[in-house]
């Protein structure tokens, strides 16, 4: 620990004095800007994207991994997909125990847990910080993939078939019209004289 000669502000991070003019101020606490990053990937922080967990700082997509509901994929703002379930937070996340509604009969694509849509793919709650709309329902960012192949899909990218959504690919493969060029994109279609 060093010293505080001028008796100021330590920073909550290195524990060194902080001076005015590198001043970040978070609940009360006082931090040098350039130790002012998420703990877990090293971001800088400002006001609107920091999450603060004790003494702890975070940007908001970390904090939602690792406190978030389930620690998987919350929080993570408009338009990113991650694919990194908090292995690295330390988070246990079980693969291939598909969720089970806890009323079977309740329709998945009804169901509304706590004032919140229910995801039609896996049936948990989607709040608007993970949410993406698709064929008229609230889905998990996660969750929006083609049901047969998995592509990530867009609200411009999918096509969607009794509650199900496809990416056109697949959608074209498995539903569309059968017979030589269908299926290929727009304007592949080839008529023969």
């Amino acid at each position: 620990r060093m010293p505080n000669w001028g008796g100021g502000k330590k920073c909550g991070v290195c524990q060194k004095a902080v001076y005015f003019a590198e001043e970040v101020q978070c609940e009360g606490s006082s931090f040098h800007k350039s130790c002012f990053l998420c703990m877990v990937c090293k971001k800088n922080l400002d006001s609107t994207t920091v999450a603060v967990h004790g003494e702890e700082i975070y940007c908001k997509s970390c904090y939602g991994k690792k406190y978030g509901p389930k620690g998987y994929g919350y929080g993570q703002g408009a338009g990113t997909l991650s694919t990194d379930k908090g292995e690295s937070l330390g988070i246990k996340y079980e693969e291939g125990q598909p969720h089970q509604p806890t009323n079977p009969n309740a329709s998945r694509m009804a169901q509304k847990v706590g004032g919140a849509d229910g995801c039609p793919r896996c049936g948990q709650a989607v709040y608007a910080a993970e949410k993406v709309i698709g064929a008229g329902k609230s889905w998990h960012k996660s969750c929006f993939r083609c049901a047969k192949c998995g592509k990530s899909l867009e609200s411009t990218t999918l096509a969607d078939k009794d509650g199900e959504i496809y990416c056109k690919g697949c959608y074209a493969k498995n539903f569309g019209p059968k017979g030589f060029g269908f299926g290929q994109g727009a304007g592949a279609l080839i008529h023969s004289q």
